[in-house]
């Protein structure tokens, strides 16, 4: 009974607008800012790092480097101060967790995009075919 009426009252708080992304995807979410009674929208766009599960307490990380400086924030996905989230670019990458970029500097800390990882196979099976 005290469980399914938690899972009641949580349900009631989920987004059903949430984009598909992940790991590794370059996005921009918009956030809603509260300064004084006024309420403005600003983007950070940057680079998914971090996924964790969790049914209504589900968050994730972006990471950009602004002027030299890395800034990562954690968004929960069922919040409702982001307007919206914009999937830049998707991403090809092995792992759930990216904290390795952290150490990385430069053109090392990009990752490939899907379409330049099926570009990349679809040359290889070429020349092994021939």
């Amino acid at each position: 009974m005290r469980r399914s009426a938690i899972e009641y009252v949580e349900a009631k708080n989920l987004r059903q607008d949430v984009t598909a992304f992940q790991t590794g995807d370059s996005v921009r979410v918009h956030w809603k800012i509260k300064e004084g009674d006024k309420e403005r929208v600003q983007a950070f766009e940057g680079l998914v790092i971090r996924k964790t599960r969790g049914y209504n307490r589900a968050t994730f990380t972006v990471r950009k480097v602004s002027f030299g400086v890395g800034v990562e924030r954690i968004f929960p996905v069922h919040s409702p101060r982001y307007e919206k989230i914009e999937v830049l670019t998707r991403g090809h990458v092995n792992r759930n967790r990216l904290f390795y970029i952290r150490n990385l500097k430069g053109k090392a800390s990009r990752v490939e995009s899907q379409e330049d990882a099926e570009m990349r196979r679809a040359a290889k099976a070429h020349q092994a075919k021939a």
